[in-house]
C-alpha cells in the first residue's frame, strides 16, 4: 500500500472528509482529521442532505456504514412539493413515494447533517479528529508539509488532503485557480420549531420539501428533524449585493420589507417565514470552479469536494461528490496498480475533475431553468419523467 508507514492529514471534517478517514482506517492507515471546530458538539449548520444511489450512498456503502446510515436518515423528507408563488401546488408525490425504496437509482434519502456527521466519527478510532485546529499555513518539510494551526499547534504530515470546502486555505498551494460567481445569490433562512413560528408553512410543506418557483426568483425550504425548517429565497444578484444592498439582515422587520418589496407577487403565506425566522439571515453568493481547471499533481498534497470543485447546489451534488471523492482517491491510495503515491494522486485528480466539469454543468444549466421565466414548467417536466 502506497502510504503504508506514511502519515495521512485530512484538513475539513465535513462529508468528504469524514467519509475519507473511515475509508483509510479501514485499510489500516495512519490519518487524522484536523477540524476547526471547537468540539464535535458544534452547531451543524445547513440543510438537510440528499444522498445519490452511485455517490454518497456509493461511499457510505464502501465505509460499511448502509445499517448506520438507514437507522439514521429520514423516512418521507425526500417528498416533494412543486408550487407557484401563490403556493397552488402542481407537483406532489407524498402519496405515490415510497418512504425507503434502497437500491433505486432516483431513491434520494435525506439525512440532517449532524446525525450524518455523528454517525461518520462514530465510525473513527478514538483520537482521529484533532478539534480546534483551524487551519492557518504550511510549509513543505522532509517530503511532506509542516501544517501550522491558530490555537499555536502544529503538526506533520507525509500526505495532506485538504477537504476545507469553498473557500479552502490549502487550494492556493496547488492552483492559483479561484472560484466564479455564478449570478444567484441564495438568502439563507432558519426557522426554530416551524409548528408554531411557522404554522401554515409547516402544514403545507409535511416534513419534506417545498420548491417554490416564480417570477425569476425561488423559495427552496426543508424541513429538518429537530422540528426546525430551513429555506433559502434564491435569485439573480450582483456579487457585492449582500454589502452594497444596504440590508441588516439581523432586523427582522426590515428583512421582511425586502422580501414583500423583491417577492412582491407572492403571496402572503411566505411572509412567516420572514417574520418568524431566527436572526441573523444569511447571505450566500453561489461560486463555482471554471470548468476548464487542471494543476501539475503533487506527491503530498491533492484535494476534494468544495476544495476541489466547489459547484452550485442546483443538482444536490456537492456533499455526493465530496464523498465519492473520497471514495475514489481511497481507492487509489490503497490500491497496488500505482508505482508511486504521484502517479496514484494524478490518476484521482483526472476523474475527479472529469466528474466535476459535469456535476458543475449540469448544477450551472439547472439554475439557470430554476431562475427562468419558465421555471415552474421546466420543473414540473423534470419531476414528471421520475
Amino acid at each position: 500500500m502506497l502510504i503504508e508507514n506514511k502519515s495521512v492529514a485530512i484538513i475539513g471534517g465535513g462529508p468528504g472528509g469524514l467519509t475519507l478517514a473511515r475509508l483509510l482506517q479501514l485499510n489500516n492507515a495512519d490519518v487524522k482529521v484536523y477540524e476547526r471546530d471547537l468540539n464535535r458538539s458544534a452547531r451543524v449548520q445547513g440543510s438537510p442532505l440528499d444522498m445519490h444511489e452511485d455517490s454518497g450512498m456509493a461511499a457510505l456503502k464502501g465505509a460499511h456504514l448502509l445499517e448506520e446510515f438507514k437507522q439514521n436518515f429520514r423516512p418521507g423528507a425526500d417528498k416533494t412539493l412543486i408550487v407557484n408563488e401563490q403556493a397552488a401546488i402542481f407537483f406532489s408525490d407524498h402519496e405515490t413515494k415510497p418512504d425507503e425504496d434502497f437500491g433505486n437509482a432516483y431513491f434520494r434519502p435525506e439525512i440532517d447533517r449532524r446525525p450524518l456527521r455523528n454517525m461518520l466519527l462514530d465510525s473513527l478510532k478514538p483520537g482521529t479528529v484533532v478539534w480546534d485546529s483551524h487551519f492557518i499555513s504550511m510549509e513543505a518539510q522532509n517530503g511532506g508539509w509542516l501544517l501550522h494551526f491558530k490555537n499555536g499547534f502544529s503538526a506533520y504530515a507525509d500526505l495532506v488532503i485538504a477537504a476545507d470546502g469553498a473557500n479552502s486555505r490549502i487550494r492556493p498551494y496547488l492552483t492559483d485557480l479561484k472560484p466564479i460567481y455564478s449570478g444567484i445569490l441564495m438568502l439563507e433562512g432558519n426557522i426554530d420549531d416551524a409548528e408554531i413560528n411557522a404554522p401554515q408553512i409547516k402544514s403545507l410543506i409535511k416534513n419534506g420539501k417545498i420548491m417554490a418557483f416564480g417570477n425569476h426568483k425561488n423559495l427552496l425550504l426543508g424541513q429538518k428533524g429537530d422540528g426546525n425548517l430551513g429555506f433559502y429565497a434564491s435569485f439573480r444578484a450582483d456579487e457585492n449585493w449582500a454589502a452594497e444592498s444596504g440590508l441588516d439582515f439581523s432586523d427582522q422587520k426590515q428583512m421582511l420589507e425586502w422580501f414583500k418589496n423583491e417577492y412582491s407577487e407572492w403571496n402572503s403565506i411566505w411572509y412567516e417565514l420572514f417574520q418568524n425566522a431566527a436572526i441573523p439571515f444569511i447571505p450566500r453568493p453561489i461560486y463555482y470552479m471554471p470548468l476548464e481547471q487542471g494543476w501539475k499533481t503533487l506527491p503530498n498534497l491533492t484535494l476534494l469536494g468544495d476544495a476541489a470543485h466547489v459547484m452550485p447546489p442546483f443538482a444536490g451534488e456537492g456533499a455526493n461528490m465530496a464523498m465519492l471523492d473520497a471514495m475514489e482517491l481511497s481507492k487509489c491510495l490503497t490500491s497496488d496498480q500505482f508505482g508511486t503515491l504521484q502517479e496514484a494522486i494524478a490518476y484521482y485528480e483526472t476523474e475527479m475533475r472529469k466528474r466535476a466539469t459535469e456535476a458543475i454543468q449540469e448544477s450551472l444549466e439547472n439554475g439557470d431553468k430554476m431562475h427562468s421565466e419558465t421555471a415552474l414548467e421546466t420543473m414540473l417536466e423534470f419531476f414528471g419523467g421520475h
